[in-house]
C-alpha cells in the first residue's frame, strides 16, 4: 500500500496518566516493554503502508530520538510539531504539506486496536467514501459519543448520553480522501469529532462506518493502560512488535527475578529491574530500573522508572512516579498516585490521595 499515507496524532499531554507523563509523552510510555506507539507503527508497517507523519506537540524530541527516520520499523517517518495545541482536526490539517497521496489513514496515538487495516482501506474504496470511520461495538456506550449508521453510512455524531441509540463508537482511526483534509480549517484548534465530522454530514459528504469486533482499548487512564499492557503480554491484544510466546509474564533483558517471586496476570518487568524473593506481581507494569523488595505485593499498578518498593509493601490500583521511594509495609490502594521523587517512610499508609 505504497499509495497511502498514515498520520499518527501524538500531541496530547496525557494528563490522566500523570505523574508518569510528566517525564514522557503518553504514546512513549512503556507498554509490554515497548513505547506504546511502537505497537501502532508496527501494525501500520505490517499493513504495507510506508510513509508515516507523526503530529507531535508535547515533548516532540522524544519521538524522533526513538524512531529516527523509521527505517528500523520498515517505515519512512516524518515529524510535524504544533507550536500550540490544534486539536484532532487542526493536527491533521497541520501535516497536510507532508502528505504524498490521495488516501490518508489517521490514527489517534493512544488507542490499542486489532483492526485489520487492509480490510478497512478496502472497505473505504469499495464504498467510494470520502471519509470512513473505524467503529467498534462496546458493552456500555454511555461513556462515549456514539456513531449510528444506516446501510453503512454514518447518520450522526452524538455526544455522551444515558440512552444511546447504538452501541457503535468512534474507534479513533479514519480513512480520509485528501480533498477532505484540505477542507479542514488551518491555524486554529479544531475538533474532528465535534466540528469537522458533523459539518461533513451537513454538506452531504459520503461518510461511512466500518464496524468490526476486533480488540479495542483507549489507553488514556491508568486502569486501561494496565489492562492493555497485560492484554499484549498475554496475547489477547495483537501486536507485530511482540515476537515469541505470550503468557502470564514478560521479563526483559537485564531484569533479575529472585526465586520465589510470583509474576502473573500479564505482568511486565522492565530492563534492569530487580524483583525480590517472595514478591507477588499481578498485572503489574514495572518500568526499567525499578527495585521491588522481598515480600511486596503489586496488583494492577504502574511503577515508574527507577522507583523502589520496600519490603512487604502493598500497592493496588496505583501509579508510582519515577524515582519514588515507598517504604516497608506501606499500603497504597484505590488509585493512589505518588509523584516523582517522593519518599514515603516505612509503615506510611496512603489510600486515594496524591502524595
Amino acid at each position: 500500500m505504497t499509495d497511502v499515507d498514515a498520520v499518527v496524532l501524538v500531541g496530547g499531554k496525557g494528563t490522566r496518566l500523570r505523574p508518569l507523563t510528566l517525564s514522557a509523552p503518553k504514546p512513549m510510555l512503556p507498554t509490554a516493554g515497548l513505547p506504546f506507539v511502537t505497537h501502532l507503527l508496527s501494525r501500520i508497517a505490517a499493513a504495507g503502508i510506508e510513509h508515516v507523519v507523526l503530529s507531535t506537540s508535547y515533548q516532540p524530541a522524544v519521538f524522533e530520538a526513538e524512531f529516527g527516520d523509521g527505517s528500523k520499523l520498515g517505515l519512512q517517518i516524518e515529524y510535524v510539531t504544533e507550536e500550540h495545541p490544534l486539536g484532532t482536526g487542526g493536527g491533521i490539517a497541520n501535516v497536510s504539506g507532508r502528505l504524498r497521496h490521495d488516501t490518508v489513514m489517521v490514527f489517534n496515538g493512544d488507542v490499542l486496536s486489532g483492526a485489520d487495516l487492509g480490510q478497512l482501506l478496502d472497505y473505504h474504496h469499495e464504498q467510494q467514501a470520502d471519509l470512513t470511520l473505524h467503529l467498534v461495538r462496546v458493552g456500555d456506550p454511555r461513556a462515549f459519543g456514539c456513531v449510528p449508521t444506516e446501510n453503512g453510512r454514518v447518520t450522526a455524531f452524538l455526544e455522551k448520553t444515558q440512552d444511546p441509540p447504538t452501541d457503535q463508537i468512534n474507534a479513533g482511526c479514519y480513512v480520509f480522501s485528501r480533498e477532505i483534509i484540505d477542507r479542514i480549517p488551518r491555524g486554529r484548534e479544531v475538533s474532528v469529532e465535534r466540528e469537522v465530522f458533523p459539518a461533513l454530514l451537513s454538506d452531504g459528504v459520503k461518510v461511512c462506518g466500518y464496524v468490526d469486533a476486533t480488540y479495542w482499548r483507549d489507553m488514556g487512564t491508568p486502569e486501561d493502560f494496565v489492562r492493555g499492557s497485560a492484554d499484549l503480554v498475554r496475547g489477547i491484544a495483537p501486536s507485530p512488535a511482540l515476537r515469541g510466546q505470550r503468557g502470564e509474564q514478560l521479563v526483559h533483558d537485564g531484569a533479575a527475578v529472585s526465586p520465589g517471586a510470583v509474576l502473573i496476570g500479564g505482568t511486565v518487568v522492565g530492563r534492569g529491574a530487580e524483583i525480590g524473593p517472595g514478591a507477588r506481581l499481578d498485572g503489574a507494569v514495572i518500568f526499567d530500573g525499578v527495585k521491588v523488595e522481598a515480600g511486596s505485593v503489586i496488583e494492577r499498578s504502574i511503577i515508574g522508572f527507577g522507583a523502589r518498593i520496600g519490603p512487604r509493601a502493598l500497592i493496588r490500583d496505583g501509579v508510582i512516579g519515577d524515582g519514588a521511594d515507598i517504604g516497608a509495609r506501606c499500603e497504597l490502594l484505590r488509585g493512589a498516585r505518588v509523584w516523582p521523587g517522593v519518599s514515603i517512610p516505612d509503615g506510611g499508609i496512603r489510600y486515594s490521595s496524591d502524595v
